[in-house]
């Protein structure tokens, strides 16, 4: 007798939530999630579960352990956010200076859909992706976890982090979209990006990390024809900080009238995507 074993396909296609061809009832529709009245973000030091990061996490306020799956946006700090939580808690902290993790503790956070934010703490040299790739292995067996919008942005060494995941994973990245900030990037590896709907942004003035290398990967990626072609936006007279102004939403209409606008919130426009996933039955 034949066994049958199910096997499961990843298809990295991208599909705006507004589909009309899925059941209404399904929480792949976000407008069908839960409202997040305050969620409730909390510290995991490194050691005390079996990430390999210590990292916050913020879980919405309708989340429960059994519950709907939520989307995942995962946050990449700069190079002056790294410690190591294990011999020192208090540096855990750090990560929550910038982007979506501060605006959570100043109680600002509110994009349109609620989603689970989890924060890592780079406690060595740089961003791995062989190690983020563990990393989301590890929340999406911890959290309840919608794996088809799973999404990395990050900021400075955070930036260049996302791009090294995307480059180095390609295909096989658990990324349904991504947002680069001020980040380095390797326009050789552009081949590994053409798959995942990507967003940079830069300062023009940034001398600590110059736009040129992001201008390059986008112009690269889009060389490649992706499906989803991939966006640049700069700040005219911006430095390396352009992050701010990114997450809060405030530079939109600030923006350089040469590249993409920034006319939708970054959180919009990353759950406009979701990779879909398959399930497929296999006889033995």
């Amino acid at each position: 007798m034949k066994n049958l074993i199910l096997a499961i396909a990843v298809l990295v296609v991208f599909a705006s939530c507004s589909s009309n061809d899925v059941d209404p009832t399904d929480f792949n529709i976000l407008s069908n999630l839960p409202a997040d009245t305050g969620g409730i973000q909390k510290p995991f030091y490194l050691g005390s579960t079996t990430s390999p990061y210590g990292f916050y996490a913020y879980t919405p306020s309708s989340y429960t352990a059994d519950g709907a799956e939520f989307p995942l946006i995962i946050f990449l700090h700069g190079s002056g956010e790294r410690g190591n939580s294990q011999t020192d808690q208090a540096k855990l902290d750090l990560v929550l200076r910038n982007g979506p993790p501060m605006m959570i503790k100043k109680e600002k956070w509110n994009p349109t859909y609620p989603a689970l934010v989890v924060s890592p703490q780079c406690h060595d040299g740089g961003w791995n992706a062989d190690k983020l790739h563990e990393f989301i292995e590890f929340l999406v067996k911890t959290y309840q976890v919608n794996e088809s919008r799973i999404y990395l942005t990050g900021l400075s060494m955070g930036g260049g982090g996302t791009f090294t995941y995307l480059t180095e994973k390609g295909s096989e990245a658990y990324v349904a979209a991504a947002v680069p900030i001020c980040g380095w990037a390797n326009a050789n590896k552009a081949e590994g990006m053409k798959h995942i709907p990507v967003w940079t942004f830069h300062g023009d003035k940034d001398t600590t990390v110059k736009p040129g290398s992001a201008m390059n990967m986008i112009s690269k990626i889009n060389e490649l024809t992706p499906k989803v072609p991939a966006k640049l936006t700069i700040y005219p007279g911006v430095g390396h900080n352009s992050w701010s102004k990114t997450y809060d939403g405030t530079g939109m209409g600030t923006e350089s009238a040469e590249y993409d606008a920034f006319s939708v919130s970054i959180y919009d426009w990353m759950f406009q995507y979701q990779r879909e996933i398959s399930v497929e039955v296999v006889a033995e």
